[in-house]
């Protein structure tokens, strides 16, 4: 492997490592505070973040990937004083924006609550609007550095936001919970934003490092400096599209955080009944969300590389990485996915408390069948890459809208029928993220003009799945119940698909040096601090 095509690797492997690591933080973090406020805070908090995050995602998913991309393709031109330009537009822009959106987040604060149906929600919309300024300030900076195919401050600054939380939200849900359930959510969503805040100055410390050496960068003579203006018109048109397709999941989730409450009602549930399966719910997702984390990791890694090899005229780099990050989803995808399913009631009585046994037994229902949304989202996520590295940006936003649509229609029908009821909520997302798969791989195989390695992309992987699960069913009947039992199993169903991925060459010596590049490195620099 080249340089170039070690850092697609490498920065995909900082990133998955601490974005694993932030998302097993953030599950954990929501151990105690379910035991704080309960199945009804969580289904609160539920109704809650949705619209925080739609909000979020409008102000601020597109910018950051283009000012990745353009900041990259600026720097393989040898300009950075475009890259610089570019970073100072995009900053300006994300802060006063990120201002209007905080600014209306507490101003309607009011009239979001009445629309989840539940008033009490009205605190924690204001106590999470700052965050909306911070994170999308904070975008500014990410997208800059990711530009410059340095993944580890985001890494660094995700790990501060997931760290803050445990430290700063759970004391004040502590101390909101001694007045209601509704301040004890709006003290945890009060200490995200303080969280946010010290994310952002690690940022701003770390770009004002780097500053100087960026600014040594030689600047070719031949390559003139866009205006602003051109600059600002080329940065809005790529990241109108992302930000369109970005918000399609989120504005989904909007909908359902005032859809699917009332419609469980409609099935025949009591509201505090209702809440609480719908919190049951949010437990389910934040299990799901540890390994998608690993999607968006190799997302972020894939849209500078691509960029950067386009730039170049290196067609046999845009394919190479195009082909690594497919292969990648599914090597990362379809084991978590069967392995999850496989240990859904294990994994959610280790970590969440529930009332009756019934409770656990509908939440590990939904897990089993919401896992399989990993291996399709992974798949999503690194096509979307591919396509917005490769300036067709507007395929994802498309297929996303399809295959939401079809989400929102089947919540809205499944999760009235009694029968059905919650259930209905994972199986509209495994039909949304299906629909959004199949013409992205389409498309990204069209474009790219790569051929499909069947043996390499998709046997392979799936052959390792299949051989940890049948390893894993052996365990899960020789061994007994209990939180050490199900870690033993988590650990048996790594290693034993790790060792079959090796063993059939779905995952080879090239795809994991990076890492071992990378823990050589820290030996060695022990070894001589040692000395």
């Amino acid at each position: 492997m080249t340089s170039k095509q070690k850092s697609i690797v490498g920065g995909m492997t900082i990133l998955s490592i601490v974005g694993i690591v932030c998302k097993i933080v953030g599950a954990l973090y929501r151990i105690p505070l379910q035991w704080l406020i309960g199945d009804e805070g969580m289904g609160t908090y539920q109704l809650i973040f949705p619209s925080y995050n739609m909000l979020l995602t409008i102000s601020s998913a597109g910018l950051p990937v283009a000012i990745s991309r353009m900041v990259s393709y600026s720097l393989a031109q040898d300009n950075p004083g475009n890259a610089r330009r570019i970073f100072r537009i995009a900053l300006s822009f994300l802060s006063a924006v990120g201002c209007v959106a905080m600014i209306f987040m507490i101003a309607f604060s009011p009239a979001l609550a009445r629309r989840t149906g539940d008033i009490t929600t009205q605190p924690g919309f204001v106590a999470i609007a700052p965050s909306l300024l911070l994170v999308c300030t904070m975008s500014a900076f990410r997208g800059f550095m990711q530009g410059q195919q340095n993944m580890v401050p985001t890494a660094i600054s995700q790990l501060i936001e997931q760290v803050g939380k445990v430290f700063v939200a759970l004391p004040l849900a502590w101390l909101g919970m001694r007045t209601s359930i509704a301040y004890a959510v709006a003290g945890m969503f009060l200490g995200t934003s303080i969280a946010e805040a010290a994310a952002l100055l690690y940022m701003f410390v770390v770009y004002r490092k780097k500053k100087a050496d960026f600014d040594l960068r030689l600047q070719d003579e031949t390559q003139d400096l866009s205006d602003n203006k051109a600059l600002a018109k080329q940065l809005f048109s790529l990241s109108i599209p992302i930000t369109i397709g970005a918000c399609i999941v989120p504005l989904a989730s909007f909908i359902d955080s005032g859809l699917l409450l009332n419609r469980l009602i409609l099935a025949g549930f009591e509201l505090d009944n209702a809440r609480a399966l719908y919190g049951r719910y949010g437990n389910v997702l934040s299990l799901i969300n540890i390994p998608t984390g690993l999607a968006t990791a190799i997302a972020m890694s894939l849209v500078p590389s691509i960029s950067t090899a386009m730039a170049r005229g290196d067609g046999q780099a845009m394919r190479h990485q195009s082909a690594l990050g497919l292969k990648l989803s599914l090597v990362i995808g379809l084991p978590c996915s069967l392995g999850m399913s496989m240990l859904s009631k294990q994994l959610l009585s280790m970590v969440y408390k529930f009332n009756t046994p019934d409770a656990l037994n509908v939440a590990a229902q939904l897990l089993s069948i919401s896992s399989f949304t990993i291996v399709l989202f992974t798949v999503v996520q690194s096509t979307t890459g591919i396509l917005q590295g490769l300036r067709k940006q507007r395929i994802p936003m498309y297929t996303l809208v399809a295959g939401v649509a079809v989400k929102i229609f089947l919540n809205y029908t499944l999760i009235a029928m009694p029968q059905i009821n919650i259930f209905g909520a994972p199986i509209a997302s495994l039909a949304c993220y299906t629909i959004s798969m199949v013409p992205n791989l389409y498309f990204v195989y069209k474009y790219t003009k790569m051929k499909f390695d069947f043996m390499n992309t998709l046997a392979k992987p799936l052959l390792s799945t299949v051989l940890m699960g049948v390893v894993l069913y052996l365990f899960i009947k020789l061994l007994p119940s209990g939180r050490l039992w199900t870690l033993i199993l988590v650990f048996i169903g790594m290693i034993s698909y790790f060792g079959f991925a090796l063993l059939t060459g779905a995952l080879s010596r090239d795809d994991i040096q990076p890492l071992l590049r990378r823990i050589n490195r820290k030996k060695l620099k022990r070894t001589k601090e040692g000395k």
